[in-house]
């Protein structure tokens, strides 16, 4: 492996480990008995092609094409998620909505705290 690779690797590894993330892990460990590595490490391998059709949709239509596949896939978990419970699927949506509702605001925020 390439030292640029090593890097960017460790890189992207860094940036998708978010608040959002151990927020869907808190609530799939607390709402289920599947082990939360197990979990970790098979859903890292369904999200490869998910990961990669973002980028496409990215590169096609910018970044609300990526918003697109983001906000699909959250409902997505979120109508999966209600097979283990309901309130699972409910706090999925729920953090979904926080996503799309953060893409609106956040440009309003920075605005404001950036113009004073």
């Amino acid at each position: 492996m390439t030292s640029e690779m090593f890097i960017s690797s460790v890189a992207f590894g860094l940036f998708i480990v978010c608040p959002r993330m151990a927020g869907m892990m808190h609530v799939i460990n607390k709402h289920s008995n599947a082990s939360i590595l197990r979990t970790v490490l098979v859903g890292t391998l369904i999200s490869i092609p998910l990961l990669l059709l973002m980028v496409v949709a990215f590169g096609y239509i910018g970044v609300w094409g990526a918003i697109i596949v983001c906000v699909l896939t959250d409902f997505a978990a979120a109508l999966i998620m209600k097979e283990i419970s309901k309130r699972a699927a409910v706090e999925t949506f729920i953090i979904a909505l926080f996503v799309i509702v953060g893409v609106k605001v956040a440009p309003m925020i920075s605005g404001f705290i950036v113009g004073l």
